[in-house]
């Protein structure tokens, strides 16, 4: 009796601040006066309490603002209109280089074309790029063959949403045409790859992996598959997600590992992730708000790199989280994410979120002339045992002769910080919330994302921004860490995955060794804001190190 008693206060209280907000019955123009008990309900919602007289105050005011919320309701605002605020990662009082360098990557051997095209899946972009470049085969021929892997592995693993054969093959001949005539335009030229299907393609849908916009088509490109083909890449699927970038679970079923087919391949984005792990495609696009580029590289073992936050256009994709969305590479090497980063990077004109900053890449960067840092707690578990994983992965290094720098993160709140992503998703699919049509999404559990919109429809703006004030401080903070390192290593999960999402930090996630069941794990490099060459030269030389990149899964 007392378990029902309290459900019927929680809905009370949730249906009444539901009421002082307006959203609950948004075609009923006869919404119920606000009275102090409501406003009594709501606000201990919220944890706070004001006494009667001050209650009373607050009635006309409340009713005002519930008409403003209606009108503002009432204007149609596509998920790609941004908020007029614009976070800025960038900490008081830094500057950074302006220098401009081309990027150069490491030596790559020229392989032999094998009888059977299929022992090509798993090259790298970079043995690819060399064998395309010296027409040892076509991209066409290259194209051709991932489509067969597609058709043949996806429907297992589950993890393409749309396969763009016509395109494919469009592009892949006009590659090899202009190869031909002597019109190379770089390492990406008749690569074949796979996008998050987040990102517009015009003349496809892009169904942001959820029931509800299963059908829908956006008249555009976005600027990362306008700059992938403009550097001559060939895009073969549009890849699975989690519904509205959560988990691996999209609207016909669940994307797989491909080391371990009852498994997820975690998210979201998982079809970018198993895709390149199988050997489906040369690389993909995958983008990161939190965990959602680390968390299946992790599980699939790619190697992903999540830039800096203002690196790479969001034009054209899925707004989740206006002030913490990146788009990045998941490829199967380090310096194939370096070749497709050169490329998607840099202002397009449209983002405002953008800045003009160079990437000089250098794979033969003398690293020990960095400072690298290593998270000593998060090695630790709350026993003060140290993951053998980890512990590997801090022996490689100092064999490398590098001399780790113990670190600390800032003791802020940081987990405290997180509704921050829920209240701009809230908005994001604030339409959908409203519409009831929130229940046409797959997952309806707690820790979903219908759940979690309308829970967040109640976070008080005063408190948002109170956040973002502390993540201000927080930006402040982690850069008096960076002063003293360029590069630091850390568990791929815990306190530093979301602490670097929120103050924009680039990181990449490297393959790390395999489980007792054969599941690859992972170890993590974090850089300074815009550092992602020494980022990615530190990675390279740890991958090449180690080279657990080199094992594959047996499909």
């Amino acid at each position: 009796m007392n378990t029902g008693r309290n459900t019927f206060a929680i809905l009370m209280t949730v249906a009444l601040s539901s009421f002082l907000l307006g959203w609950m019955i948004p075609d009923d123009p006869e919404l119920p006066p606000i009275t102090g008990a409501m406003v009594e309900q709501a606000t201990r919602l919220i944890g706070l309490s004001f006494d009667e007289a001050e209650k009373d105050s607050m009635l006309e005011g409340l009713t005002e603002l519930r008409d403003h919320y209606q009108k503002v309701r009432g204007i149609s605002l596509d998920n790609g209109v941004p908020p007029a605020l614009l976070f800025n990662p960038i900490p008081v009082g830094a500057e950074f280089d302006l220098t401009r360098k081309p990027l150069k990557s490491g030596p790559v051997d020229l392989l032999e074309v094998p009888e059977n095209l299929d022992d090509l899946a798993f090259a790298s972009v970079g043995q690819l790029a060399a064998l395309i470049k010296a027409r040892r085969i076509t991209s066409e021929q290259l194209t051709r063959m991932y489509l067969e892997r597609l058709k043949k592995y996806s429907p297992k693993l589950e993890c393409v949403i749309t396969l763009t054969e016509t395109l494919a093959l469009e592009q892949a001949r006009r590659a090899d045409a202009e190869i031909t005539a002597g019109k190379y335009r770089g390492p990406l030229h008749g690569i074949p790859y796979g996008a998050k299907d987040l990102l517009a393609v015009k003349g496809y849908p892009t169904t942001w992996g959820a029931m509800p916009y299963k059908d829908q088509m956006i008249d555009r490109d976005a600027t990362v598959i306008r700059r992938l083909e403009e550097a001559g890449a060939v895009l073969v699927a549009k890849l699975t997600m989690g519904a509205l970038a959560w988990g691996d679970v999209w609207y016909r079923g669940k994307t797989r590992n491909p080391w371990d087919l009852t498994q997820g391949s975690s998210g979201s984005s998982a079809g970018s992730a198993s895709a390149t792990a199988a050997g489906l495609l040369g690389f993909a696009i995958g983008t990161e708000t939190w965990g959602s580029i680390v968390s299946p590289s992790t599980r699939c073992g790619t190697t992903g790199l999540r830039p800096t936050y203002g690196r790479v256009s969001r034009s054209g994709a899925m707004a989740l989280s206006w002030s913490m969305d990146k788009i990045g590479p998941i490829c199967r090497t380090v310096e194939d994410c370096a070749l497709v980063f050169n490329v998607i990077y840099g202002p397009d004109g449209e983002d405002q979120t953008l800045y003009d900053l160079p990437f000089n890449y250098d794979a033969g960067l003398e690293i020990r002339q960095l400072r690298i840092g290593y998270l000593e707690s998060a090695f630790r578990d709350s026993d003060g045992k140290i993951n053998p994983f980890d512990s590997t992965a801090l022996a490689v290094m100092r064999t490398m002769g590098i001399e780790l720098i113990p670190i600390a993160l800032p003791e802020l709140p940081v987990m405290e910080l997180s509704f921050i992503l829920g209240a701009e998703a809230a908005a994001a699919f604030d339409e959908l919330t409203r519409s009831g049509k929130d229940d046409l999404l797959v997952r309806q559990i707690k820790l979903a994302w219908p759940n979690k919109f309308r829970q967040s429809h109640l976070i008080p703006a005063v408190d948002y921004i109170n956040a973002n004030r502390v993540r201000f401080q927080l930006i402040q903070e982690m850069n008096a860490i960076m002063q003293n390192i360029d590069v630091y290593i850390s568990p791929s999960f815990g306190k530093n995955l979301l602490l670097t999402n929120l103050t924009g930090h680039p990181c990449v996630v490297v393959p790390n060794g395999f489980t007792e069941k054969g599941t690859p794990v992972s170890i993590s490099f974090t850089g300074r804001l815009f550092g992602e060459a020494a980022l990615l030269a530190v990675a390279k030389l740890y991958q090449d190190a180690t080279q657990f990149h080199l094992q594959h899964p047996q499909l």
